[in-house]
């Protein structure tokens, strides 16, 4: 029908899209109340359903149904307890080894710490070795002119002795 309006001349056009729109409204109102009509009855013959007598074959078979059911939930459970148990025990494992790597953190710190202090004295130590070296050769250099001076005197009071 849409299609059609849609092909029709501009004013016969807006009449005919009113009815088409006024019969889709009307087409889903009408599936609705198609849908609750099923809703409606389907809800009737659980109910009758519930209420019926039961066959001792369909007590049985839900009988069976429910102790396997059971069961299920039975190793269910003890899978959930082994599964909680191996969590808290690898939760405990986790905890020691962060507890270790706490420890060994603090050692390797005051290790650091110590290095550094070692350090300070190194720079400290090399420092006065330096100046220690410095002040040998300065003795040295100064022990050698003085050696120099005394040879040089020695010589010039035995050139002038025997020159006379």
């Amino acid at each position: 029908m849409e299609l059609e309006v849609r092909t029709m001349a501009h004013s016969d056009k807006q009449k005919y899209s009113t009815r088409v729109k006024s019969f889709k409204t009307e087409l889903g109102r009408l599936e609705k109340d198609l849908r609750r009509a099923k809703l409606s009855f389907r809800d009737e013959g659980t109910r009758e359903e519930l209420f019926r007598l039961e066959d001792p074959r369909n007590s049985e078979d839900q009988r069976t149904r429910l102790l396997d059911n059971t069961e299920k939930l039975e190793r269910t459970s003890r899978k959930l307890e082994a599964g909680y148990r191996m969590a808290v025990e690898a939760e405990q494992m986790g905890q020691d080894i962060m507890d270790n790597l706490h420890r060994d953190r603090e050692k390797i710190q005051r290790s650091r710490d110590r290095l550094k202090e070692t350090d300070a004295y190194l720079g400290q130590s090399s420092r006065v070795l330096s100046a220690m070296m410095r002040r040998i050769i300065q003795n040295r250099l100064l022990l050698v002119i003085i050696a120099i001076i005394l040879v040089s005197v020695i010589v010039m009071t035995f050139f002038f002795v025997f020159r006379r």
